[in-house]
């Protein structure tokens, strides 16, 4: 899809819990070999929420990040799309926190997406489309989890906890949506059924048929759509369930390691599910220039991907500043226990 009329993003902004636990610590309980899983997730840990943060906490604060950049009234927020597959209430609406969090009035429209790890970028796109009808003036969409892992599954050292938040505008863009693109099949290689307290994941299935499948198909739907090719792009985001895939994802597509590296935040905080590629993008957001090309394409087991192409403008460099950069949320670090990791998660069950 390519937008009839000027839709982009007006502010952006992030947050990632403090806590950290090393790839070494959870090895030692499961006698398991650090460098080996370190070498075949090319991690070295990973975030945790601590035991009164969750995916509307994280909302809030990325979302709070994002208004300082845009400069707006949360009063002239027409939506609220929060996308998670860690919502703390099963029934009873993220959106609705947020908004009441930011000071947004009632007169929105508001709900949480779920569609694994790309149901953030799912709500950008529901954002622009009331944007662009000129239904709504401003729309937020944000993507944050507090991934679960079983213990002693390989999960458990990459399922992380990170959001992000997005304004999605006509006017002032840091970044305009040159088009979106998305590939969606019936792929069930990740699922949690209702009453489970962990996911289960199709091992190996996960990767050909269906992440490299579905990127693979969304970013070449989008370049054909736009005439473009991985030489007009500065930079590529792709989903991080771990430091391999998207590296190798970006090769497949031709992409240069110098196209990919800038965006790459999983192997310091793990995979944040629904704010795995939505960091990637905050981070190059982060340190790149007017005129800059991002491609952008997030991957939602179940399945599917959305891609996108943005072009950074002048204001970027106005509105960089006015929130803490991801950067600062990654160097600032608590090392905790596996002990105390099980605390904070909640994995002993009495």
């Amino acid at each position: 899809m390519i937008p009839d009329g000027r839709a982009g993003i007006v502010g952006y902004g992030a947050y990632v819990p403090r806590y950290r636990i090393k790839v070494e610590e959870i090895a030692s309980v499961w006698g398991e070999d650090p460098e080996a899983i370190k070498s075949s997730l090319r991690i070295e840990e990973k975030s945790v929420p601590s035991e009164t943060e969750d995916s509307a906490t994280i909302a809030v604060e990325a979302a709070r990040n994002a208004l300082s950049r845009a400069g707006i009234d949360p009063s002239d927020i027409g939506a609220i799309f929060v996308g998670s597959e860690s919502p703390p209430y099963a029934v009873k609406p993220t959106a609705t926190i947020v908004a009441a969090a930011i000071g947004a009035t009632p007169d929105l429209t508001a709900a949480d997406y779920e569609f694994a790890c790309k149901a953030g970028t799912t709500a950008i796109q529901t954002c622009t489309g009331l944007v662009v009808a000129g239904m709504i003036d401003y729309g937020l969409a944000i993507g944050a989890d507090t991934a679960q892992g079983a213990p002693g599954d390989p999960l458990e050292y990459t399922a992380a906890a990170g959001g992000a938040a997005f304004i999605i505008g006509r006017d002032n863009l840091v970044a305009e949506l040159e088009g979106t693109y998305s590939y969606t099949t019936d792929t069930p290689d990740f699922w949690r059924r209702e009453g489970q307290p962990y996911p289960r994941h199709g091992g190996r299935f996960t990767g050909a048929p269906a992440y490299f499948k579905h990127i693979i198909n969304a970013a070449r739907g989008l370049m054909e759509e736009l005439d473009l090719s991985p030489e007009d792009f500065d930079y590529a985001v792709f989903h991080q369930p771990n430091g391999k895939f998207p590296r190798r994802v970006g090769q497949k597509l031709g992409f240069k390691p110098e196209q990919i590296e800038p965006s790459i935040v999983v192997d310091r905080i793990g995979n944040t599910y629904s704010g795995s590629s939505l960091l990637g993008f905050v981070r190059v957001l982060d340190q790149a220039e007017p005129g800059d090309r991002i491609l952008l394409v997030s991957y939602g087991s179940g399945a599917g991907s959305d891609a996108f192409s943005f072009v950074v403008t002048d204001r970027i460099e106005e509105v960089r500043e006015r929130a803490p950069l991801l950067e600062e949320y990654l160097r600032d670090r608590v090392y905790v226990t596996y002990g105390e990791y099980a605390k904070m998660k909640r994995k002993l069950k009495f």
